[in-house]
């Protein structure tokens, strides 16, 4: 994991420039695999189907986190930072990435959490996070980590924050890394240009840079975000900012990029989030046995179940070739687990009550 210029990047081999200017620290095995989802298609009524396989993006921890990270891990530690401090729900994907990651790179990690429904799951998540090296504090809600994010600049003031879903303009970078990487694959025949893209959207930094990389790449494929959190939800607008964020960091690095001329194929798909983040949606809950039993693709019910749902209610009866972005690790850390006692004491009555 050192950090590079990376010419095997897909940006990097269409704009070298920023391969010398941003740092990067290499986390994932990219190119993803496409494959074709025809058992699914066929049952559900779609047109051709095809799954970009971004769960498997790393063989440490896969999806779409480790893409954002390599960038925003790569510029903490060119900036000299000891530590990086992150946010997400008690059962958070990107939490457990960046301690993974962190950690591994030297790096101390900060992982402030919020309420969401708490199952088995959840509880297993907390202590991975232990389990990884991360340093958790229980913010409970909005307010709450706020205040536990200042109590940790407080002691450690140099800490780099990692925005919640790595949705910050690095981030974005290494999903228009990801867009690039997709047309790279159509270009050479491995699936044809999808007339759309269904990925989740929790903070939207993977659906507006994958607008983004698909734009600069000339596709026209019109990037569906699956809106599945209710907590801070990101409307077209902010998609449309984060997207030209990354774009104009790209284009203070040397890329020849006019951000504000950059035409972006991307829209916001909203009545899938259910009763709030984190709940079951029955929907949702059919695309992930759909998956399981025909493909052997194994889902969730927070992001990627609820996006394939959405996915195949809209795409019924069309014969467009689409895209599913498997946005969800199918590598999970492995090793015996901390008992629940060893997590911070505020932690423990989430283990003491059955849900």
């Amino acid at each position: 994991m050192e950090r590079s210029a990376f010419a095997d990047r897909a940006l990097t081999r269409r704009f070298p420039e920023v391969g010398a200017r941003l740092p990067c620290v290499r986390l994932c095995d990219l190119p993803t695999p496409v494959t074709r989802a025809e058992k699914i298609a066929l049952e559900a009524g779609t047109g051709p189907l095809f799954v970009k396989r971004d769960d498997q993006s790393s063989t440490l921890y896969g999806g779409n986190k480790p893409r954002k990270l390599e960038w925003a891990l790569g510029a903490a530690q060119a900036g000299g930072r000891q530590r990086v401090m992150t946010f997400g729900g008690l059962g958070t994907n990107h939490g457990l990435a960046t301690a993974l990651f962190a950690v591994r790179l030297g790096l101390a990690c900060h992982v402030v959490l919020v309420d969401q429904p708490v199952d088995a799951h959840v509880r297993r998540r907390l202590q991975e996070l232990l389990a990884v090296g991360a340093e958790l504090h229980y913010g409970k809600n909005l307010p709450g980590a706020a205040l536990q994010a200042l109590r940790i600049l407080a002691r450690h003031p140099r800490t780099e924050i990692v925005p919640t879903g790595g949705s910050s303009d690095t981030g974005v970078v290494g999903c228009i890394d990801a867009g690039l990487e997709l047309a790279e694959q159509v270009s050479r025949g491995e699936l044809p240009e999808p007339a759309r893209l269904y990925v989740a959207v929790g903070t939207g930094g993977t659906a507006a840079g994958l607008a983004a990389g698909l734009a600069l790449a000339g596709l026209r494929t019109r990037v569906v975000g699956v809106l599945v959190t209710d907590i801070l939800p990101p409307n077209p607008r902010k998609l449309d900012r984060l997207a030209r964020r990354g774009l104009r960091l790209l284009a203070r690095a040397g890329a020849p990029v006019e951000a504000k001329r950059v035409a972006l194929e991307l829209e916001l798909e909203t009545g899938h989030v259910g009763n709030g983040y984190g709940h079951r949606t029955e929907r949702g809950s059919w695309a992930v046995e759909l998956a399981e039993r025909l493909e052997g693709l194994h889902l969730e019910t927070t992001y990627t179940g609820k996006t394939l749902g959405a996915l195949l209610v809209r795409e019924q009866d069309r014969d467009e070739p689409v895209l599913f972005w498997n946005s969800y690790s199918s590598v999970h850390p492995e090793g015996p687990l901390p008992d629940w006692p060893d997590l911070p004491r505020p932690f423990h009555a989430l283990f003491q009550t059955e849900s």
